[in-house]
């Protein structure tokens, strides 16, 4: 069984498919902004970054406002896979080369407060969201150096994370191997976690408003798509990747797809943990993709086995030759040559910002003289730096002193150390973006494009985006990127227009459902639109 969205037109999620999360607990908040209003702190996101720092100002008196083009959730933390983590993305041992002992130190500590911080709200509030805290394993993928356990194991201790070497794992298939075990990590239910805190925040006085777009950022605040103004003395963007940065963070992080599926397995048959492999050091890339692995609590007779990975720069899915459906079912044999797995339920991807540097951006953003700050570059550990974020901004814009303030500097630059990969990564996507760089076309070849399918068009001198729905109607979005003007691809797996460049994405009918880009691209829904030639009607 495969879940998608009736006709991709529910905004409580960015893209065709459904996460388990977004299905079994969907936001019930529906509340667009429709007068001007006056706040302390507006917020741009309703993610767990967005919510997790408008809960904290709440509690300490500060007036916020909340507001969310989608529904809460509808961007990247519901489609999350919701893994609270001390081991990170990125090895200490890389870390510690970039920040040194201490920032190491520093970032084990954020993350480790934040999984507690978590616990605390959980247990303050009383939110039902299927907390618990877990053991997690990492072990070595095959194309990773033996010696990196051992690399990663005392780059582990020396931040002041509690890990151990073992040589079996529990529930896997193949068990018997050499792996680190990182204890008291945590996991839950996202949606449910959101949810929870979207009621203690209107409760204290918070406002939340949904169906809002954040179209004007300015020094006093924001002014929606509908003309309605918050004024505001602080402004926190908090939107995955931020809207109000043209050049200096895209630059700075690159973005990535990343697929997850939902397997059936038995009650009992795994234990509750986390699986996590080393990452495959056989690309291009200086950044490894990597599995990661869970279970969540599903109905009576079974749990949900969720596994991830297969990822590859936004937009260039095809760009090694695999198809983004041809990730999820990489990514399903993989899975069931290392768990037990029935039937799979669930399958849906994601977007995940990479920095340069291992590590988030969070704080004032760059070259700003007004009140505004980001957070992004999740690495993917959105649900701990989105938590980190979520203290780590409060006392930002209250002026109080925080240890973990320069670590996450959004303003860092850290070319010498981190080099590497800023030049790789960068001048990967280029290469790839021109190599992939969809063919031109014209509207003769429209007549063979299917129900479900898009392409890119060169007509009258422009480029647009075509897609026919399941209907046979098109749908026409110019495709030039408005953030940078790149040429956005299709993305046949979620039904969106994605830009390769700096990870832009939109719908079919070109609204905005991931930044840098702020504004939609041109629509129309018509067979032949005007600026089509007469003779390409016949």
């Amino acid at each position: 069984m495969e879940t998608k969205l009736n006709a991709i037109e529910d905004k409580r999620t960015s893209g065709a498919h459904i996460s388990f999360w977004t299905e079994s607990n969907p936001s019930v908040l529906s509340q667009p902004l429709r007068k001007s209003t006056k706040t302390g702190v507006v917020i741009i996101g309703g993610g767990i970054a967005g919510m997790t720092i408008a809960y904290t100002l709440c509690k300490r008196g500060i007036r916020v406002v909340v507001v969310e083009d989608g529904f809460i959730g509808s961007g990247e933390s519901g489609r999350t896979t919701a893994h609270l983590v001390t081991s990170l993305d990125d090895r200490y041992y890389k870390i510690e080369k970039i920040f040194g002992e201490k920032g190491a130190k520093l970032a084990a500590d954020s993350h480790m407060k934040a999984i507690d911080y978590i616990e605390q709200i959980i247990r303050d509030e009383h939110i039902d969201c299927d907390f618990k805290r877990v053991d997690g394993y990492l072990f070595l993928h095959p194309s990773d150096k033996e010696d990196s356990l051992e690399k990663e194991y005392q780059a582990s201790i020396r931040a002041g994370v509690k890990v151990e070497m073992v040589n079996e794992i529990p529930g896997m298939l193949n068990k018997e191997r050499k792996a680190l075990k990182f204890s008291n990590q945590g996991e839950f239910h996202i949606m449910k976690y959101l949810n929870g805190l979207c009621a203690v925040i209107l409760r204290m006085g918070g406002e939340i408003f949904t169906e809002t777009h954040a179209e004007k950022i300015q020094e006093n605040g924001i002014v929606s798509s509908e003309g309605f103004a918050i004024a505001a003395d602080d402004i926190v963007v908090a939107t995955n990747a931020p809207i109000t940065s043209m050049y200096i963070m895209p630059l700075k992080q690159f973005a990535y797809r990343t697929y997850v599926i939902g397997g059936l397995i038995r009650k009992g048959d795994l234990p509750a943990a986390l699986w996590w492999d080393t990452g495959n050091h056989e690309g291009h890339s200086d950044i490894f993709p990597y599995h990661y692995i869970r279970t969540a609590a599903y109905n009576d007779e079974y749990d949900l086995l969720i596994s991830g990975g297969e990822d590859h720069l936004t937009g260039l899915a095809d760009a090694n030759g695999a198809t983004e459906e041809h990730r999820y079912e990489k990514l399903e044999t993989w899975t069931r040559q290392h768990f037990p797995m029935q039937e799979i339920v669930y399958k849906w991807s994601g977007q995940v910002m990479e920095s340069m540097d291992c590590l988030a951006y969070i704080g004032r953003s760059p070259g700003e003289e007004m009140n505004l700050y980001i957070v992004t570059g999740d690495s993917g550990n959105g649900m701990t730096h989105g938590t980190i974020a979520g203290i780590l901004i409060p006392d930002l814009i209250q002026g109080i002193d925080n240890k973990w303030k320069d670590i996450y500097e959004p303003d860092r630059f850290k070319l010498f150390k981190s080099g590497k990969t800023f030049l790789k990564e960068n001048v990967d996507t280029l290469i790839q973006y021109f190599k992939t760089n969809p063919k031109d076309t014209d509207a003769e070849n429209l007549k063979s494009l299917q129900k479900g399918e898009g392409i890119i068009v060169k007509l009258n001198k422009e480029k647009y985006g075509v897609y026919r729905d399941d209907e046979g109607l098109l749908h026409w979005v110019s495709a030039e990127c408005t953030h940078l003007k790149c040429i956005v691809k299709w993305n046949n797996d979620e039904k969106t227009w994605d830009c390769p460049c700096h990870g832009s994405r939109f719908s079919y009918k070109g609204e905005v459902m991931n930044g840098p880009a702020n504004d939609a691209l041109d629509y129309h829904s018509e067979e032949y639109p005007d600026f089509v030639e007469a003779k390409h009607k016949n």
